[in-house]
């Protein structure tokens, strides 16, 4: 008998071509799905091989499920779609939830060849009955449909694809069966009465997964505003296999799966993100485009942020036992419980990523415990870095393949974690830096015994962020003819600059630091400086050190090299703990109180400033980050610390028991 639809050829065209382009692990577990959604329970993947040459020539699907009627057949077949699981959401004898509506899962059998027989063994045993439906691709709408006659066989439906398309050994490659076990993992794991054999052997996902997640996500709004809820199930494999989310029904179906790339190394997983909103999706044809839909976005974002959390957790707690084992031998490079939760995530990182090295590296340190606590601190300060720092060190120190290195630097590239453990190092430095300033700068003992140039100053040249983030150093401790020179390449090489600017009174002018910010606003050579007359911490600022800035600024302003010059601007200000009267009375004379300015031309301004204004400026623009960051340094971590970063240059100023006792040891210290 044969039955013909009569559908338009660009219909029919554009529906072959669409099943046609299934890859062959969708197309075959369509088929799968068709058997399970008939109540099957033994479902059998034959790869039979009769050609010649040894190639595929066949590929058989038999299962024992419930099977139609010929006279249905003639009807579902007849039609390109149309489904008997429209009207139910379950299976009639088993009570599992179907997977399919739309009655085309079963043209995907042509992804795999050009011609199928579907052969039908339905009702009961000993008055059971068989036919066959035969299809070619090159005419779908004709239906070749044998007689219905009686058999002994048992129910169910043997799908046969011949004229294959391709050699599919795919479907017996650990790629393959891999594939196969994430799309069943979660039918599979929930109804332990089904199995599915490819080639001879059996899905097992339940014993191929190494650990399973679930988590709520936020509800889906249409455009109706209905409400759709959302689930996220992870399932981890022990086998190593690509990273993937899939888009399921909100009975965990794969409709279709996310391009994602996850930066989390040593982990396989499949992800399933749940939702009737993804049936209604696929529903309406907007499933699987090459933009994702709007609505459905925030979701999968929210979902790989679980993941990715999820994951994190999972390593930290995979890390406990070699962390222990770390901590007992006292090489683990972190002391005590974390005080803040920034200390808490970096540890975690740490946690990770130190433990992922170990693996690949058990040698890590060449088996000593000296040589473990060197290795170890080396990547706790590389981690504090960032990415680059981590892969530095993970090449270079620690030999690992290129492909590791990748995958545990992307980890701090992927999370905001990294960020975070940066900017807390940052500021927690600079508030420790502002903290031992100040200490070296007011206590009478240190006070007294810290020169000038050959310590203060060079501290500040490696810490210019105190004076602005907008300043950058120029010249440090270097006469004005450097700091010319230095105009010169930012401005017209050709200006001539040969001997150095004259100061009254002395041979060569010398500029404690200079600091330079350079912009282009509206015009070429627009350049603003900062010049800073830094002086010891016991010199009161008087009639002396005005009268000195502001030859310096009178020798620049003078000089015929930049006096004619445009887009020159220089500030010139002189900083110690304190000023006199004489310079309180320049200030309040001066074109801006405010600003401490006691004098202003065309071009140039001069100002004094304390230590005490400067420090508190910068606690105040560092306030907000101390308050979320609970960063807590007491005097003696604020002159450790210090010390240990400018050790050489202190020497004389901060003794070893300062970092302990810095209170009790002012009085007892001789300048």
């Amino acid at each position: 008998m044969a039955g013909k639809e009569q559908v338009s050829v660009a219909v029919r065209d554009d529906f072959v071509a669409r099943q046609t382009r299934a890859k062959p692990i969708p197309a075959l577990a369509e088929l799968i799905w068709n058997a399970l959604d008939a109540d099957a329970t033994r479902v059998k993947v034959e790869l039979m091989y009769e050609d010649l040459a040894g190639g595929l020539s066949r590929i058989l699907v038999n299962d024992n499920g419930s099977a139609i009627g010929r006279e249905e057949a003639a009807t579902l077949f007849g039609n390109l779609g149309g489904s008997w699981k429209r009207l139910t959401r379950e299976t009639a004898e088993g009570r599992r939830r179907i997977h399919g509506q739309e009655g085309r899962g079963r043209y995907k059998a042509f992804a795999l060849g050009k011609a199928v027989t579907w052969t039908v063994v339905h009702g009961r045993p000993g008055s059971a009955r068989k036919f066959d439906v035969r299809l070619r691709q090159a005419d779908l709408t004709n239906v070749l449909i044998s007689e219905d006659v009686e058999t002994d066989e048992p129910r169910g439906i043997s799908v046969e694809i011949v004229d294959l398309n391709h050699d599919f050994r795919v479907f017996e490659t650990d790629e393959g069966r891999q594939g196969l076990a994430e799309i069943f993992a979660l039918y599979l794991i929930n109804y332990s009465n089904v199995t599915v054999e490819i080639a001879g052997r059996a899905l097992d996902p339940a014993s191929a997964v190494a650990s399973q997640h679930t988590a709520q996500l936020a509800e889906i709004l249409d455009e109706e505003g209905g409400s759709h809820s959302a689930e996220l199930q992870i399932i981890e494999w022990r086998a190593e296999t690509r990273k993937t989310l899939y888009l399921c029904s909100r009975d965990g179906f794969p409709l279709d799966q996310v391009e994602t790339r996850f930066q989390i190394p040593g982990f396989s997983f499949s992800a399933y993100l749940k939702s009737s909103y993804i049936e209604a999706l696929q529903a309406d044809g907007r499933l699987g485009l090459a933009e994702l839909d709007s609505r459905l976005t925030p979701v999968v974002d929210q979902a790989r942020t679980a993941i990715k959390d999820y994951f994190r957790e999972r390593a930290a707690a995979q890390a406990r036992s070699i962390i222990d084992e770390w901590k007992e031998a006292r090489v683990y490079p972190f002391e005590g419980e974390p005080a803040s939760s920034v200390e808490r995530a970096e540890r975690q990182v740490f946690d990770i990523v130190a433990s992922q090295v170990q693996q690949l590296a058990p040698d890590l340190g060449g088996g000593s415990h000296k040589g473990q606590a060197l290795h170890l601190r080396m990547l706790k300060n590389a981690l504090e870095r960032g990415p680059e720092e981590l892969q530095t060190i993970l090449r270079e120190v620690l030999g690992l393949p290129v492909k590791k290195q990748k995958e545990l630097a992307a980890l701090l590239q992927e999370t905001t974690l990294s960020a975070i453990i940066t900017a807390a190092r940052v500021v927690g430095d600079r508030l420790k830096f502002l903290d031992a300033l100040e200490a070296i700068v007011f206590d009478p003992a240190k006070k007294a015994r810290l020169k000038e140039r050959t310590q203060l100053h060079k501290i500040l040249a490696e810490n210019t962020w105190i004076f602005g983030e907008e300043f950058n150093l120029w010249v440090s401790d270097k006469g004005l003819r450097k700091v010319l020179e230095k105009h010169r390449d930012k401005l017209d090489p050709s200006i001539d600059i040969d001997g150095a600017v004259s100061v009254y009174g002395q041979k060569t002018a010398i500029v404690d630091l200079m600091f330079s910010r350079s912009t282009r606003r509206h015009r070429n050579n627009d350049v603003e400086n900062l010049v800073v007359e830094l002086k010891a911490p016991k010199v009161v600022i008087g009639s002396d050190e005005i009268v000195q800035t502001k030859k310096y600024q009178q020798a620049v302003v003078g000089d015929e090299r930049f006096s004619t010059v445009p887009g020159v601007r220089w500030h010139f200000v002189v900083v110690s703990n304190a000023y006199d009267s004489y310079a309180q009375g320049e200030i309040d004379s001066g074109p801006d109180p405010d600003r401490r300015l006691i004098a202003r031309t065309g071009t140039t301004t001069v100002a004094i400033k304390t230590w005490g204004e400067i420090i508190e400026e910068n606690r105040a623009r560092l306030q907000f980050f101390q308050e979320h960051l609970q960063h807590s340094a007491d005097d003696s971590q604020a002159l450790k610390y210090l010390q240990e970063r400018h050790a050489a240059v202190l020497e004389g100023v901060l003794e070893p028991e300062d970092a302990l006792e810095p209170d009790d040891s002012a009085d007892d210290e001789t300048p």
